[in-house]
């Protein structure tokens, strides 16, 4: 399929977003109990998501993973975890890319894991994020945005993450920051945070954590709010959190829970995503 033809029909008609952020904030609140049932350990607080049972979609110049309900993918029990919408796992050939469309009210995070983007936006910005840059954009009360692979003859893998925002209606806003790899190693270091704290700035209390963990360590995270859950997604390696046995691309929701024990199998590079449960 052409991506401008995907764009139409599997962006547009599902990711702008006042009715999705009410349609989908309310079926949260029906329907989370029953969602947290999915997991094979401690069906109390774990909803486990293997790396094999995402969502996939092959359009020839993207490759892509979806953890939530995304485009052509919907599983009912698989909407969302909290104020999380969106954690998608994207391979993008040589020179191809998304072409412009448009965002509102959403939080919308790019991470790099190989390669380099180039974005272009109506707040006029245009940058180009490699391996070890985060980026924002708070589509607030609109903007439209395009993102294409600026390698031409190799493939760039990316994280594309939604979260829902504290505040609607907000004017759209543009943040990135470069990351040094060596001061996340051994432990978790805050990368996405609420405005005045370290990390690209996120309109929700919502935080984000990297690390590449060392083998046979032990990695303890607190959480920022008895209100909030963590969705663990292992980029690369092996881990237990919480005694629940996690493997590459392998994500995790934990709630009810004020405390994280990771402890690294091998070496692993883990991406912790704390967000309101919003009940």
């Amino acid at each position: 399929m052409h991506r401008k033809s995907f764009i139409l029909t599997g962006f547009a008609a599902i990711l702008t977003s006042n009715s999705l952020y009410a349609n989908v904030k309310s079926y949260l609140s029906s329907k989370f109990a029953k969602k947290t049932m999915e997991t094979t350990a401690n069906s109390a607080n774990v909803i486990l998501h293997k790396a094999s049972t995402r969502g996939h979609a092959n359009h020839g110049w993207l490759d892509s993973y979806h953890t939530f309900s995304f485009a052509n993918y919907y599983d009912e029990s698989r909407v969302h975890f909290g104020a999380l919408r969106v954690l998608n796992d994207d391979k993008i050939d040589g020179g191809t890319g998304f072409s412009k469309h448009p965002h509102s009210n959403m939080e919308i995070i790019s991470i790099p894991i190989y390669g380099a983007l180039e974005h272009k936006d109506s707040m006029g910005n245009t940058t180009v994020i490699q391996t070890n840059d985060i980026q924002i954009m708070s589509a607030g009360t609109g903007v439209t945005h395009s993102e294409y692979n600026h390698l031409k003859d190799a493939v760039s893998n990316f994280l594309q993450i939604w979260v829902f925002p504290a505040e609607k209606n907000i004017a759209p806003n543009y943040d990135q920051m470069t990351l040094n790899p060596a001061d996340r190693y051994g432990k978790l270091v805050p990368i996405v945070s609420p405005a005045g704290e370290p990390g690209v700035t996120i309109n929700q209390n919502a935080w984000f954590h990297r690390g590449t963990l060392v083998k046979d360590s032990i990695t303890n995270y607190k959480l920022h709010s008895p209100n909030n859950g963590v969705y663990a997604f292992i980029i690369n390696g092996d881990v237990t959190i919480n005694d629940q046995p996690l493997e590459r691309r392998d994500g995790a929701g934990f709630t009810n829970t004020q405390e994280l024990q990771i402890n690294a199998i091998s070496e692993a590079d883990v991406l912790l995503i704390e967000v309101p449960m919003l009940q």
